[in-house]
């Protein structure tokens, strides 16, 4: 196989190998990262495997465990609550597959994974995610076929036992949000507390990086007015509340009157109602997204508006 041959072949897999390591990583640029290192690895190789989908995903599997192990250490140390990296778009660009991969790269679901092992996790991500046979998921991450299923039962059992639910009618689901930025937007407390559930909870991952909300804000009624209260003089002052699909859910980009990144915004919508709202407020983990602005002089400037304006 020629290197072109190799090249090709592999572009048309990069969308597979992304989404297997960011769902063990979540993290887009350490997944982007390992799809990079699984291309050197691949290209370097003297080997013509029988399946390249087989062997390419092995080595994006293998590097993102190695990554994990030490990114996991990094974690428990992490000040407030810890969320993924945000991810927009579709790295499919195929609608059908993006609906039926969506719930398994969920901000809700993603950490909830955070409880596995990076084995478990790897393992579940391989045969309940992308369905690969028990045999190559062994040959993958070095353990028995039997080990594999046990790895894969004990993920089962932690995942079920937290597991999110989501509205299955994404259709409503894009309506419903539609609706709440409209009211977010406006500063409708009715119609934001309308659509919240009365034990709404809004957590924000700051990262010791900019304004945080403490463990979160709980209740319809605390979590409305505070939208309430925010949106109006952070618009007044320029800034953009641009809506979009984050983690294959509806949410939000909220930019300065710039363009620059100020957090990204995910509602959890189940039974109609908004469940949880879930913010990424630390600059680190938004580059990917675009430049990021200085959330802390955005604020005094948000909170300047609101006192002008009473």
């Amino acid at each position: 196989m020629t290197r072109s041959e190799k090249a090709a072949q592999f572009e048309e897999l990069r969308p597979l190998l992304f989404s297997i390591a960011y769902r063990i990583l979540s993290s887009v640029s350490e997944a982007e990262d390992a799809v990079q290192e699984t291309w050197l690895r691949w290209d370097a190789s003297p080997t013509s495997p029988t399946s390249v989908k087989a062997f390419v995903s092995a080595i994006v599997t293998r590097v993102s465990i190695n990554v994990l192990h030490s990114a996991r250490k990094r974690r428990e140390t992490y000040p407030g609550p810890w969320f993924p990296e945000p991810l927009l778009g579709d790295p499919y660009q195929d609608p059908e597959r993006s609906a039926e991969l969506a719930d398994s790269m969920s901000m809700a679901a993603l950490v909830l994974m955070e409880r596995l092992s990076p084995l478990e996790r790897a393992v579940f991500v391989l045969r309940e995610v992308f369905d690969f046979d028990y045999n190559e998921i062994a040959e993958t991450v070095g353990r028995s076929d039997a080990a594999c299923r046990q790895l894969a039962a004990r993920a089962r059992r932690h995942m079920d036992a937290g597991r999110p639910r989501f509205d299955a009618d994404r259709e409503a689901r894009d309506q419903l949000a539609e609706q709440f930025f409209d009211a977010f937007s406006e500063g409708n407390v009715d119609g934001l507390r309308d659509l919240l559930a009365a034990d709404v909870a809004m957590i924000g991952d700051s990262g010791g990086n900019a304004p945080r909300w403490g463990s979160g804000i709980l209740g319809a009624e605390k979590v409305s007015r505070l939208l309430a209260t925010l949106a109006p003089p952070f618009l007044r002052i320029g800034g953009i509340v641009e809506l979009q699909q984050i983690n294959g859910h509806p949410g939000a980009v909220l930019r300065d009157q710039e363009g620059r990144v100020v957090n990204t915004l995910t509602l959890e919508i189940f039974d109609g109602q908004v469940q949880t709202i879930r913010a990424v407020m630390n600059p680190d983990k938004l580059g990917h997204v675009g430049p990021v602005a200085d959330t802390w002089g955005l604020l005094r400037d948000t909170q300047e508006a609101r006192r002008n304006a009473d």
